[in-house]
């Protein structure tokens, strides 16, 4: 008279299967007639009735043995206050002397509002389930149904003490004040076959309270999707692969090591995708958005009756054969054999890279309005190069510093001068100044404390204090800058944070550009301001310390350690004059930092990297200068 339900609105899709055991054997030997009727009834008037196929099958005694309990959801009543916990503990309010399940039965003292029972969705089996707090009464009961005479288990838990009882017999119970866990008693005791309700009464002596429930499996019980295998062939259909890993799960104890692994394995993969930082990217759009040739260029102003289609200029040449009209497309226009313009323009920045001017000189510009090349032989033959080796640029930066052009001296001969000024014919190594970033990474490696560790997020090293609050505004996230520490003032400057309305000003001062737009070529220019900071910045400072403490634990004697912070700095070895004038200006610090030893302290706690070299201060300031002074040289900062 409960009848059953298929569950649609939380699984919308899939076949249920609803195995209905008999109270007694029926039928006759050489035929038997079954007539069943099936009555549907919901409340909810978007509910239908579904296909239905009815199967018959015959069970055994141990078949029998084999199933599981049936079981229904929970219901609750109450709670009962009472200020006496003793007597909530004794006092029999109604539902523990019940003999069968009754929802419209009606429970409380003479005088009290009745309560009745009331289905509870959340209440699960396995979990712990909150019950209404303060001294009180709660019961909870379910229908059970035992295919055979039995021994049922169940593990509990209670807050705070619980009794247990099978239809009107109390079969489990503990008076305790405690909060509610999992698996805090245990209840064994016989069922008989047939339908009985299990009442579990918690008494609450104040505070929280809740309740829990998980039944035991008896030895060779088929539970969940196992008891399929009881079912007839017919009723088993699209049941195989949930049944077979069922199986697996219960009785392969290899199957499920493999699955603690997998999911183990699947929970450091996560861990590692949520480190990753994410990144926006273009998608295709499924049909083309219609672009129209704009009058006078005013992008407000489409002329609709002039849509233009994707493509790329005539004079260019054509997409390759079977190349889609998207981006893709174009990917391979511009890597196709017969395009020479990608690996010609690539080849141009880094010759212009490496020589301070490119093959053509407007490398921003390699159309008609930029400049004829100066070698267009040589330009040629380096994007046929770099194609041919598949595409290796490393390979192509090793063949061009290792050519005669590259090594050649940078001191002009006047007939060459006279002829080409601006060495547009490479007669002589054209001298130029490095990049912001090669200035300050150099002097990290010539120190010996360039971090080289490749990827992390962005850091940041030395900036003057208060320099994001004077450019940007009270909301902004970036008002305030928080100066890195260790490793983070060390790295590479290509990860250097880049605030868009205040680069860092070391870099913008050596001409970097902001950041703010694409930039092919860079301004070189020569100020005042940059040698000040080259000898005061307070990174160039502490790189110097280090590279005297560097060269001082590294060998013995002045002359030793001068010639080898020249060799680090320059890649030679210094002149015997130039040498001699290190070694006077040398002495010259010394007898100034011993007289002036705070000097000394003052100039070796610039930065915050510890001193470490076993040195005296004095001394250390001293080769400290020298360092300072050999990291500014034109030979340093120049490529020779």
């Amino acid at each position: 008279e409960h009848g059953w339900a298929v569950d649609g609105h939380s699984e919308p899709t899939g076949s249920r299967t609803a195995l209905l055991l008999s109270d007694q054997p029926f039928g006759y030997e050489g035929g038997t007639e079954v007539l069943v009727t099936l009555n549907y009834d919901s409340v909810y008037a978007n509910h239908v009735f579904g296909r239905v196929r009815l199967d018959l099958g015959t069970i055994g005694q141990a078949g029998l043995e084999m199933l599981p309990d049936a079981v229904g959801g929970w219901f609750s009543t109450g709670p009962f206050d009472h200020d006496d916990g003793q007597f909530l503990w004794e006092h029999a309010f109604g539902p523990e002397q019940q003999q069968d399940f009754d929802r419209s039965a009606s429970f409380g003292e003479p005088g009290s509002k009745p309560q009745q029972w009331k289905y509870q969705l959340s209440y699960l089996d396995g979990q712990v389930n909150k019950l209404a707090d303060g001294t009180n009464v709660t019961y909870v009961t379910r229908r059970l149904i035992a295919p055979t005479n039995r021994q049922q288990s169940l593990s509990l838990g209670s807050d705070d003490g619980f009794r247990l009882f099978l239809d009107q017999t109390e079969v489990a119970g503990n008076q305790v004040a405690r909060g509610v866990a999992a698996d805090q008693d245990s209840a064994n005791f016989a069922v008989e076959a047939g339908e009985h309700s299990l009442t579990m009464k918690i008494v609450n002596t104040g505070g929280a309270a809740g309740f829990y429930v998980r039944p035991l499996p008896r030895k060779g019980e088929l539970d969940g999707v196992l008891t399929a295998v009881l079912l007839p062939d017919a009723a088993r259909d699209g049941l195989e692969e949930p049944l077979r890993n069922a199986w697996r799960l219960r009785h392969s104890p290899g199957y499920t090591a493999l699955l603690a692994r997998q999911a183990e394995l699947q929970a450091e993969s996560t861990k590692l995708e949520a480190s990753i930082p994410l990144t926006m990217v273009m998608k295709e759009r499924a049909a083309p958005r219609p672009t129209y040739v704009l009058d006078r260029g005013e992008y407000d102003k489409p002329l609709k009756d002039r849509q233009v289609q994707r493509g790329i200029p005539a004079s260019l040449g054509q997409l390759p054969e079977g190349a889609p009209d998207d981006r893709l497309g174009l990917a391979q226009w511009l890597m196709a054999d017969d395009n020479p313009l990608v690996a010609r323009v690539r080849m141009n920045r880094l010759w212009a890279q490496l020589f301070g001017t490119g093959i053509v000189k407007t490398v921003e510009d390699f159309g008609m309005q930029g400049e004829w090349p100066s070698h267009v032989d040589l330009l040629d033959w380096l994007a046929v190069e770099f194609r041919d080796s598949g595409w290796d640029l490393q390979h192509m930066l090793r063949l061009i510093v290792s050519s005669s052009t590259f090594r050649q001296q940078s001191r002009a001969n006047e007939p060459a001068r006279l002829q080409d000024p601006d060495n547009r014919l490479l007669a002589w190594f054209p001298r130029r100044r490095l990049t912001a970033e090669e200035l300050r990474d150099q002097a990290l490696y010539a120190a010996g404390i360039l971090v080289e560790r490749l990827g992390g997020p962005s850091v940041k090293p030395y900036q003057p204090a208060g320099l994001w609050r004077e450019v940007a505004m009270t909301q902004s996230n970036t008002r305030t800058f928080q100066q890195g520490a260790g490793d983070d003032l060390f790295r590479r400057s290509i990860y250097t944070y880049y605030k868009r309305a205040c680069p860092p000003p070391s870099m913008l001062m050596f001409d970097a550009p902001t950041r703010e737009f694409c930039t092919t070529s860079r301004l070189v220019t020569n100020t005042p301001l940059q040698a000040l900071a080259l000898w005061n910045d307070e990174q160039m400072v502490e790189a110097a310390r280090a590279l005297a403490e560097r060269v001082c634990t590294a060998v013995e004697g002045d002359q030793a350690r001068l010639a080898l912070m020249f060799q680090y700095c320059t890649g030679r070895t210094p002149s015997e004059a130039l040498l001699q004038r290190s070694l006077t200006a040398l002495n010259e610090f010394r007898t100034r930092y011993r007289d002036a030893e705070g000097a000394a302290a003052q100039l070796l706690k610039v930065g915050t990297r510890p001193v470490t070299a076993d040195v005296l201060p004095a001394e250390l300031a001293a080769f400290t200068m020298l360092a300072n002074a050999v990291l500014n040289l034109d030979a340093t900062i120049c490529l020779p």
